[in-house]
């Protein structure tokens, strides 16, 4: 037994070359290759990082500040309307996918700029945006631009001194499973000279026992004392065996850690609880240590969505994580065990990139913000982008993408790539942009695929994807679709004639499904102070819009209305009631139709918001609603002349129902009221009060102003 090591005795100081520290010096040459002069152990925080890669066909950081071009034909007079941006293609199969995350991002130029110099300046990045837009592909490619020449492996050992304060050594990528061989090598051949030890004195005893005192049973008693006290002693040898808790010895790439919706002990590194805790039965501290996400992410990416769903206390272990680029770990529950277990600082050498949507940033911890802020980037994730024809090559590729990730998918044909691209036309909400939501977009690709193969077809046609789009709706969206399809048996609209004090008013349910939504107004005098009183559950901002049309209609009447009541009904509005304020000019052409006793056609539909002064400002969801409007038989809408720009209709609608853009209530007026002297005379009451229409220098221009109703 004289020839047993303490490996205790040669764990390394900080700092010192790991290769001095093997069990058996006669194997330094065998565990232990000859190291270069960036093989030694790790510094913390060491400085003079590598910012690209030595392959010469993937190119260093600073190779990919050019923009990515899709790898097909592309014709030299190039139509503006060509949905393919002038490739010459039949099918996704001709077009190249870019082997790179970072390459195969469409769109988010900013943030694409940004995740590229933070990567090769080791900075911290927060991205805020709407769900789908591409921020954890870029948490990725941001992991594929980090060189995986720093990356390390962490060992935790036995502290001899403290078992409850284990020591924890850092070793390069590859070595952490050399020692922790050799360590098991050593520990083998302990346990492999104590076992003949201990059956050559066993023998001993038994035979002494029972050739020469003649007492067997006295014997075989002694032989089970010697046997289970060096089994009770081997216990010291295995405990120590290095625990590996991180080992980068197979990765490729530097190391990509998603947190996101981590509890504390998966995020910050916990210890097991050990119910056996003396006795010789315990399990060493130091084999019971997990690490976290913050140590497993060290040389490489932490990627957290919804950062503000982190509670407090974890983002305040995650600031110091940040500002010290370690951390100990920790028992996380107080009433483990491993909470007397505190391990030596573990790396934590991470660049953190924080996501989430807009609210993200109101439950963020403000330091956490900072330090990010700080040391760092904070982008906004574009919803749309300009739809040239470059950027419909990008969406080709895009689908090529797709089905290349997925595997399963048969190629798209040239026709099916452009229902695609009108489709991504059609969610961006504005004329001229094609939606960044990407996701969504990617899963029509997915459903249309599947159609595709549940017909064993060989690619995937225009059909497939028009049928997609009925399938591949949200349950919000079907739940909409469904109310309105079940409202069909009981609805009160009235496509032809006129009717005093009826409008034919628009609004938009889920995410895109349109529906009439008829306002009626009456006048009735009244018992007390006049009033406007308005039922259909409206909610807030519905409620001012129609606050904003009583200011239109006392300033236009030329009676006492404050000896009328005026009562403005949303009829069928549901138990949704109305939210946003684009049944604005709906409200008050019902309202002066009933003080004035004049008609309103009921083949025309409308939607508009509506200004203090009469302006007609620009609402949302405009495309959804002409077609709602079509499906219920009015010939025409009116909406303001700011959402022309946002009207992409399909096809089948366009030939049913006419658009007019309006400016100034006075327009609707002029279109929606009957009667030749009476509408005049309105008219012109209306110009005289509130100003003349805007000309054509000051109508309202610019982007719509989204809103749902």
């Amino acid at each position: 037994m004289s020839n047993d090591t303490d490996t205790d005795d040669n764990l390394p100081e900080e700092g010192e070359n790991v290769s001095d520290e093997t069990p058996d010096s006669s194997s330094d040459d065998e565990v232990f290759p000859e190291s270069g002069p960036d093989d030694g152990v790790a510094e913390r925080g060491s400085a003079g990082r590598q910012t690209g890669s030595d392959d010469p066909d993937k190119g260093t950081i600073d190779d990919l500040g050019s923009e990515v071009e899709v790898t097909a034909d592309v014709a030299d007079d190039i139509d503006e309307d060509d949905l393919l941006g002038g490739l010459q293609i039949d099918s996704t199969e001709e077009i190249q996918v870019p082997d790179r995350l970072v390459d195969q991002v469409i769109g988010q130029e900013h943030a694409r700029d940004v995740v590229i110099k933070a990567a090769k300046q080791r900075r911290h990045v927060m991205m805020i945006g709407s769900p789908g837009t591409g921020k954890s592909m870029l948490a990725k490619a941001m992991a594929e631009l980090l060189p995986k020449e720093e990356l390390q492996d962490v060992l935790v050992y036995h502290n001899p001194d403290d078992g409850n304060n284990p020591k924890v050594r850092t070793v390069p990528a590859g070595k952490g499973e050399q020692i922790v061989e050799a360590h098991k090598e050593e520990a083998r051949k302990r346990n492999q000279m104590r076992s003949f030890l201990m059956w050559i004195i066993i023998a001993i005893v038994l035979g002494y026992s029972l050739i020469i005192a003649g007492q067997i049973l006295l014997g075989i008693l002694a032989a089970g004392i010697i046997y289970l006290a060096f089994r009770y002693g081997s216990r010291g040898s295995d405990a120590m065996i290095p625990n590996l808790i991180v080992n980068n010895a197979d990765e490729t790439a530097a190391p990509f850690e998603d947190a996101t919706g981590a509890h504390a002990g998966a995020l910050l590194g916990d210890v097991r609880h050990d119910p056996f805790q003396s006795g010789g039965m315990e399990t060493p501290s130091h084999d019971r240590v997990e690490p976290g996400a913050i140590h497993k992410a060290n040389k490489g990416v932490l990627f957290i969505d919804e950062i503000n769903t982190l509670d407090i206390r974890s983002q305040q272990h995650l600031m110091t994580a940040i500002q010290e680029g370690e951390f100990s770990i920790t028992g996380q529950s107080e009433r483990s065990s491993g909470a007397m277990v505190q391990t030596e600082p573990v790396p934590t050498d991470f660049i953190m990139i924080a996501a989430g949507n807009l609210d993200a940033m109101e439950n963020m911890h403000p330091a956490l913000r900072s330090r990010i802020k700080g040391y760092g980037y904070e982008v906004y994730m574009d919803d749309t982008i300009e739809d040239t024809p470059e950027m419909r090559r990008k969406y080709v590729r895009f689908v090529a993408q797709e089905v290349e990730k997925d595997g399963r998918l048969p190629d798209f044909s040239a026709e099916a790539i452009e229902e695609t691209i009108l489709e991504a036309r059609r969610r961006a909400g504005r004329k001229g942009h094609l939606t960044l939501e990407l996701r969504n977009l990617g899963g029509l690709v997915r459903v249309s695929g599947d159609i595709a193969r549940g017909q064993d077809a060989d690619v995937v046609t225009r059909d497939h994807v028009l049928q997609a789009k009925g399938r591949s709706r949200s349950i919000e969206q079907q739940l909409a679709d469904d109310y309105i399809e079940r409202r069909k048996d009981y609805e009160l609209q009235v496509a032809e004639g006129y009717q005093v004090g009826r409008v034919n008013g628009l609004a938009v349910m889920g995410e895109d499904s349109g529906i009439m939504l008829p306002v009626m107004a009456e006048v009735t005098p009244s018992q007390g102070p006049g009033e406007v009183i308005a039922t259909g559950q409206l909610k807030e901002m519905a409620q001012e819009a129609v606050d904003n049309v009583s200011a239109i209609i006392k300033k236009f009447s030329d009676e006492n209305i404050s000896e009328k009541d005026i009562h403005i009904q949303f009829v069928q509005a549901g138990q949704g009631g109305v939210d946003g304020d684009s049944a604005s000019i709906t409200v008050a052409t019902a309202v002066i139709s009933a003080l004035e006793g004049v008609g309103v056609d009921q083949s025309l539909a409308m939607t508009g918001s509506l200004s203090v002064r009469g302006d007609v400002l620009p609402v949302g969801g405009v495309t959804h609603k002409i077609e709602a409007a079509a499906k219920t038989g009015c010939d025409k809408v009116i909406i303001p002349a700011a959402n022309m720009q946002d009207v992409m209709i399909e096809d089948e609608y366009r030939e049913m129902v006419e658009i007019i853009p309006v400016s100034h209530i006075s327009e609707v007026l002029d279109i929606a009221l009957e009667g030749e002297p009476e509408k005049d005379s309105l008219v012109a009451r209306l110009k005289s009060i509130t100003g003349s229409a805007l000309s054509q220098e000051n109508k309202v221009s610019g982007p719509s102003s989204p809103s749902p109703q």
